[in-house]
This record gives C-alpha cells, structure tokens and sequence, in this order.
C-alpha cells in the first residue's frame, strides 16, 4: 500500500477513521493533538474529525516512529522532525529543552504533524523548455505561497535535469541536490526515496549555505538545487555559485513578484541578471498551478513568458 509507513505508526482507532481518506489520496496533512480532535489537511480543504487524541495515542506513536527508541532519534528530534520511509515528515511540538541558547531536546511531545510526501512525476515537463535552452539550464527562481507544490515541482525538475530531456535536446547534468530539511529527495538512512534522476547528488539534513559550498568544491555540480532560500548566507553562496559557473534552480516562499522583488536580497539576484527565470505558482486549479514564467532581462526588466 503506498501509505504502509503512516499506517503503521497510527494507533487502531485513529488509524480506522483515517485510513478513508489515505486511501482516496487527498490528504496533505495529518494534526494530533492530545485532548483535540484530529484535524486532516485535505486537497480541497480541512476536516475535522470527531475523535480526541489520547496521551496513551501520542505514546503509542512515537514510541512506532522512533523504533521503540527515542534515544536513537535525538538528533532528528532536536531538529523538530522525524523523516519516515517513503518521503513523509512527522513534525514534533511539546516542551524544548534549552541549553546554551540551543534547543538540546524535545520532551513531553503534545502533537504531530504528519506532512504527506507525494511524488508528482511529469510535473515540471511543460515549463522545461522555457527554462533551458541550447543544452543549458538557467539560473530560475520558483516563487509561492506555501502548499502551493513548489517543491514538488522543484523535485521534478531535478530529476528531469538530471536524466536530460531527449526532446528539448536538453542532455543529462550532474546535479547537487542541497536538502536542508529532507523535502527534496526525502532520504531515509541516507537514500532518496524520490526520483530525482539517476546524475544527482544528495546532500541530506545540511544547512543550505554549508552544503552548496560543499558541493562547488568537492561534488562539481553542474546545476545546483536547494529549496526555500532567504537568508543572507543563502544568497551569498548562490552568488558563489554562479561566479564559479554553477546554474541555479531555487524556491522561495512569496505570494507575486512584487513579493518578492521588494526584498532587497532577491532585488540584487534580479537586477544583476542573477536570476534569469522566475516561475509563479498558485493552488488555483489545485497545488502546482503555473501562473506565470517571467524572463529576466537587462535592458528590459520582467518579460511574461507564454506557458
């Protein structure tokens, strides 16, 4: 069953009023709380279920997820998340554990949040062609608000480089995958458990920043790929990425291009001609709706492209 992992670590009778909705494929997230009501997170909206998580619920799946051995997950947990086979993301909250302006631990873990990991093959195919050209990829941008399917797309467009695409004459690149929070790949001890393409690369659980210049220097990627950028170190290590030849394929969270360009550090990536396409998403017609595909240019500014 293609949801066995989630099944597996849900108790009997949580698992009898969701396993409905797993099996029509549209649920996006699962929220657990102790003491609430479970809420499901769907492809056409939110669902309330009138069963009440119990303490015994929360114990009986984490002890599920972590093997019977929290212990062996401390660095996962500290992080705020554990990764399941097959892509899917449990997010922790309960009581942090500082130490040092750092947070050591979590305990006394109240709720869950369980990310449904989907694979949407072919995703990217029709927007390729106006972000390649000549055999070359170029440095693009994908802008959305969240659960809009950017990394989805993002995840195929990776694997569509790095196969190569035999009509639009666009040949295979070494790909260096910078998967900060295992959403890309979605590894699992270290494997993808996605198709990103048989030339990529994984640099897995890694701080953006540290893991593209990694990459630049001992990986020699051709393209590299790295989801919801932001932050100053972010860019300054795309910026090295691109004076060392390497094309750029990024996310970031944003509602329009005026979002987006009225941040200073997206501003400079457009206004040097960084950037070269931008793609705008929606969930208008459903999660990965291509709105728009801008083209970067000099003299011109921002050029619509027709999808």
């Amino acid at each position: 069953m293609k949801y066995d992992e989630i099944c597996k670590i849900l108790p009997k009778e949580i698992g009898d009023v969701v396993n409905k909705y797993l099996n029509d494929d549209v649920i996006q997230e699962i929220r657990i709380k102790v003491g609430k009501p479970i809420i499901l997170n769907l492809s056409y909206g939110e669902k309330i279920l009138e069963y009440k998580t119990k303490v015994e619920d929360l114990k009986f799946m984490m002890a599920k997820i972590s093997n019977y051995s929290l212990y062996a997950f401390e660095e996962e947990i500290k992080q705020g998340y554990i990764a399941l086979k097959g892509g899917h993301r449990i997010g922790l909250a309960g009581e942090c554990v500082i130490s040092n302006g750092e947070v050591r631990t979590i305990k006394n873990i109240s709720s869950l949040n369980i990310r449904i990991s989907r694979e949407v093959v072919g995703s990217s195919d029709k927007v390729m062609k106006l972000i390649t050209n000549n055999n070359r990829v170029y440095n693009t941008l994908i802008v959305s608000p969240p659960k809009c399917g950017k990394t989805t797309i993002l995840r195929d467009i990776a694997r569509n480089i790095s196969n190569g695409m035999y009509k639009i004459s666009l040949s295979g690149k070494k790909v260096v995958i910078v998967d900060e929070r295992s959403e890309i790949a979605a590894c699992y001890n270290g494997i993808p458990q996605m198709n990103v393409g048989i030339r990529a690369d994984i640099l897995d659980n890694c701080l953006k920043k540290s893991g593209m210049i990694m990459a630049i220097r001992s990986l020699s990627p051709e393209v590299l790929v790295c989801d919801e950028i932001g932050t100053k170190g972010d860019l300054e290590a795309l910026n090295m990425a691109f004076n060392c030849g390497v094309n750029i394929i990024a996310t970031v969270h944003g509602y329009d291009i005026n979002d987006v360009y009225g941040r200073a550090v997206f501003k400079d990536l457009i206004d040097n001609c960084i950037l070269e396409r931008i793609i705008l998403l929606s969930n208008r017609k459903g999660a990965g709706t291509i709105e728009k595909i801008y083209k970067v240019n000099r003299e011109k500014g921002l050029q619509c492209l027709e999808i």
